[in-house]
This record gives structure tokens, sequence and C-alpha cells, in this order.
């Protein structure tokens, strides 16, 4: 299983990025999926979640209301929206696949993940 990020890259504060995950050898329409973030000297942290059917959603406090994850209709690729972005949310994005088709709020609930995407955000 390989899952792959795009679409991260240096922004002002206030601005959007999206981001990209897809996976090589088999679709992610089983699966629930997650984005994870790392900042420097961090320990990774859950951003945001989607279920197999699209239909739930799980964000952390520090993204509500600002990022967006989705999943395309043919459930190969999620992605994660981000506006309003601010300097603190600076960190290298991972996505991740579930081990099932519910949202998991820990890293130990994925069995799968990318190699990441760095975000910078300047003030």
């Amino acid at each position: 299983v390989q899952l792959a990020e795009s679409g991260g890259g240096l922004v002002q504060a206030g601005g959007s990025l999206r981001l990209s995950c897809a996976a090589s050898e088999f679709t992610l329409d089983a699966y629930a999926m997650g984005w994870f973030r790392q900042a420097p000297g961090k320990e990774r942290e859950f951003v945001a979640a989607i279920d197999r059917s699209g239909g739930k959603t799980a964000y952390a406090d520090s993204v509500k209301g600002r990022f967006t994850i989705s999943r395309d209709s043919t459930k190969i690729t999620v992605y994660l929206q981000m506006n309003s972005l601010k300097p603190e949310d600076t960190a290298v994005y991972y996505c991740a696949k579930d081990v099932g088709s519910v949202i998991s709020l820990r890293a130990q609930g994925y069995d799968a993940w990318g190699q990441g995407t760095q975000v910078t955000v300047s003030s």
C-alpha cells in the first residue's frame, strides 16, 4: 500500500491550500481516511478524518471551521482544504489509511501512511 500526498507549499497567513492523497495498488473506498501533521519538535497530531462513505467527518479543535476533509465520488482521492491558514499550521502533513471504515482519532488506528507534504505558513 502506498499513499502519496501533494499540494503542500509556502503560503502567507490567511491563505489557502488544498492537499490531495491518492493510493497506488488499490482504491480507498473501503476505508476511513485521515490527515495528521507534525511540526518540528512536536508529536504527530490528528487533524481530520472522514469515514468510508464520506458522510461523517471529524476535526481537531484547532482546525475546525477552517479545514475541510472530503473524498471524491470515486473514493480514489482524499482532500484536505485548508483555509485561513495560520503560522501555527506549519507542519509536515500526512495522509493515512484507517484499518477500517469507521473514523479513528488516534494514529494507532491507521496502518498505512504517506511520506508527507510540507506546509509552511508565513506571518
